[in-house]
């Protein structure tokens, strides 16, 4: 589980292409290779850690602050992770510890679509964005409610039937990517895992405390 609270921004290394077999129409998987020197500090094998949101396990670690994961074919189709090129920033965060403070919301680092940046309107200290995305997604976005863009927590300022707007605060401008993305750039999409509960239980019946068989 992650916050959304970035703690770095990263650099890739390498995207290179996995070595799926499965013959005509196989899904491609990758390999992805990140120096990012404080959260590679403590990483070990087996570890998570989200890249621009997208929770990845440490396969390998370099001797130079880097990491290398597998990026499988669902990762791939679902996210914006295929748009990386060496020297692509990232936002980096390792996964919460029991004691420390949840900063942001609850971040499961499991993408659900990729959005559009749409508009960009700079204020005197703070961007407004725009950001567009699947109509199917915004039943689940919130005013004042959380969503996860590119591994950054940010607070909803209004939703549309298919885009919402977040205000970055200085902070945000100056310490994650979202400071230099500009109108048509892909950023990948976690909203809030409540609202997908909420809906689940709504739909089976749960919801009144009976459980429908």
């Amino acid at each position: 589980m992650f916050t959304g609270i970035v703690e770095e921004v990263g650099a890739v290394v390498a995207l290179h292409p996995g070595t799926t077999d499965g013959g005509d129409g196989a899904e491609q998987d990758a390999r992805l290779t990140v120096r990012g020197p404080l959260v590679a500090s403590d990483a070990r094998l087996g570890d998570s850690i989200a890249v621009s949101g997208v929770c990845l396990t440490v396969a390998e670690l370099g001797e130079d602050g880097t990491f290398t994961v597998d990026v499988m074919p669902e990762s791939l189709r679902r996210t914006a992770l295929g748009d990386l090129t060496a020297g692509s920033p990232v936002n980096l965060e390792r996964a919460l510890r029991a004691d420390a403070r949840l900063g942001g919301h609850v971040v499961q680092g499991h993408v659900d679509g990729v959005g559009t940046i749409r508009a960009r309107r700079p204020g005197p200290r703070w961007d407004d964005v725009e950001i567009a995305l699947d109509p199917h997604l915004a039943r689940y976005v919130a005013e004042k409610g959380s969503i996860t863009v590119s591994g950054v927590s940010l607070t909803v300022t209004h939703v549309a039937d298919d885009a919402f707007g977040v205000s970055l605060i200085p902070t945000t401008l100056e310490a994650t990517t979202l400071g230099t993305l500009a109108p048509g750039a892909r950023v990948n999409l976690e909203v809030d895992v409540l609202a997908k509960y909420v809906e689940r239980l709504l739909a089976t019946g749960t919801a009144t405390g009976r459980v429908t068989r």
